[in-house]
């Protein structure tokens, strides 16, 4: 998840494995002669649970084909007696039937019954298309965040370069970058209702700052009266064209300072008149916006956090972690009543509420987790996924889900459980590094939803919501 530095969850990876590496060399053949197997328990343990998922799958299939066979071997032991007329039981004879009825017959009992099967291999289309690029980080890009400010949807995003920009939805152009950071942003959440933001560091800190947007952007160099010789000695090129083609803010209206470790979240209360952060260090901090006051430390969670959510009209609030739970907080009891949600393996890198009663989460252990806050003992539903999740959106009018993967990759699921699809990715279109999180903006009609990954790029697509609910061919 988000450091303080450039490093990432891919970079991470491939150290572990070099400095493995020399350390094994010395015995791998020896096991391999010994006819030991050279996989990790926990990756034999995987292809396992896959491989059995395959023959159920074929089991399945097995079944439906016998069944068709027999079927099959029915109608021609009948087609026969069909084609010369029985006795259809009330003196008369039934009228004769061609082969070629027959045997169309045949064809229609055999697809309606292999339809449903089919379908669970087919990877169904949702009707989404890319639209537009927004390029400008210079690392990885953690968040992305939507939002109508000024009568012009704005995107946001925050990138482990140190820096959160803000975007034209319509013309992909950088509006505002905010420089106050000292470490990777992870975070950037906008108000519900006014132009303020709220952005999470590694440099353990949360800032809220006012957005400033002035549209249409006039490109042009800087005068010598905007920039000291010092200044202009530390750009180069690059940076001139983006510091001085939008608003530029270095210094944060609020300051919200308390946590111990890398703050990798922060998001806003209902009424937007308090801000909740979540920290590597095990611990959820409620601030009071106006004084940067510490209103309630939340604590429970035995391992760092990931992130966290609030609800959009209560006083409730979701923290996801590394301990393989997520916990939802109840400030509107003085009580602050607590639940425990236990169903994922590994950690849980993301948790969003869905309408008033519902929570979707994902985890590192590759599935996808429909809970009903009224009976939370056990999920929903469960989508399993072909690799880890990160920071999942979930559309409020529709209720798609948006799953973003560690490979590349973006699910489209309904709130049922049913796979809709996934958005396009080739050479030219769509991201080729880890997909890290996903927004929605359904009030636009030519790009609904934003994505962000550590190739350093945010893409906008338009997903089609009107495809017609495939729950029947689950």
């Amino acid at each position: 998840m988000p450091t303080d530095s450039v490093g990432v969850k891919e970079k991470r990876k491939d150290l572990n494995l070099r400095r493995n590496r020399s350390s094994a060399e010395g015995s791998v053949f020896r096991r391999f002669n010994e006819g030991e197997s050279l996989l990790p328990a926990e990756l034999r343990g995987r292809l396992h649970d896959l491989f059995a998922l395959i023959e159920d799958e074929y089991e399945k299939l097995y079944v439906e084909n016998q069944t068709l066979h027999e079927k099959l071997e029915h109608y021609r032991s009948t087609a026969g007696d069909k084609a010369e007329g029985v006795d259809s039981g009330d003196g008369t004879k039934a009228p004769k039937k061609s082969s070629s009825q027959i045997s169309q017959k045949i064809k229609d009992t055999y697809k309606t019954s292999t339809s449903r099967i089919v379908s669970t291999f087919k990877n169904q289309s949702a009707g989404s298309h890319f639209v537009r690029e927004f390029s400008g980080h210079g690392d990885g890009v953690w968040d992305v965040s939507v939002s109508k400010l000024h009568q012009v949807t704005i995107v946001g995003t925050s990138s482990a370069d140190g820096a959160a920009k803000l975007w034209s939805s319509e013309t992909g152009e950088c509006v505002t970058n905010y420089f106050g950071h000292k470490g990777s942003v992870n975070s950037l959440r906008f108000h519900p209702s006014q132009d303020h933001v709220v952005t999470a560091s590694g440099d353990q800190t949360a800032h809220v700052w006012k957005a400033q947007i002035s549209l249409p952007l006039e490109k042009r160099a800087p005068s010598d009266d905007e920039l000291e010789l010092s200044e202009k000695e530390e750009l180069d090129a690059s940076d001139e064209y983006h510091m001085f083609d939008a608003n530029v803010i270095r210094v944060p209206q609020t300051d919200l300072t308390g946590h111990s470790n890398v703050v990798v979240a922060a998001d806003w209360m209902a009424g937007g008149r308090e801000v909740i952060t979540a920290s590597w260090d095990r611990t959820a901090i409620l601030y009071d916006v106006d004084t940067g006051a510490i209103l309630n430390t939340l604590q429970g969670h035995e391992k760092e956090l990931t992130n966290v959510c609030t609800h959009p009209v209560q006083k409730l609030v979701v923290t996801s972690s590394k301990d393989t739970t997520f916990r939802l907080w109840d400030f509107r009891n003085p009580s602050m009543q607590l639940n425990v949600f236990q169903g994922h393996t590994e950690p849980v890198t993301t948790a969003v509420f869905v309408a008033a009663d519902k929570i979707v989460s994902g985890s590192d252990d590759r599935s996808v987790k429909i809970w009903d806050l009224k009976n939370m003992r056990s999920p929903m539903e469960t989508i399993r996924t072909d690799a880890p999740v990160n920071r999942l959106a979930v559309s409020p009018s529709h209720q798609i889900l948006a799953i973003p993967q560690d490979n590349r990759h973006i699910r489209l699921y309904d709130i049922n459980g049913v796979r809709l699809g996934r958005l396009p990715r080739s050479n030219r279109v769509g991201h080729s590094r880890m997909v890290c999180a996903a927004a929605w903006d359904e009030d636009s009609p030519t790009c609904n939803l934003f994505t962000c990954g550590f190739d350093r790029l945010v893409l906008g697509w338009y997903v089609n919501p009107q495809r017609k609910d495939a729950k029947d061919e689950k």
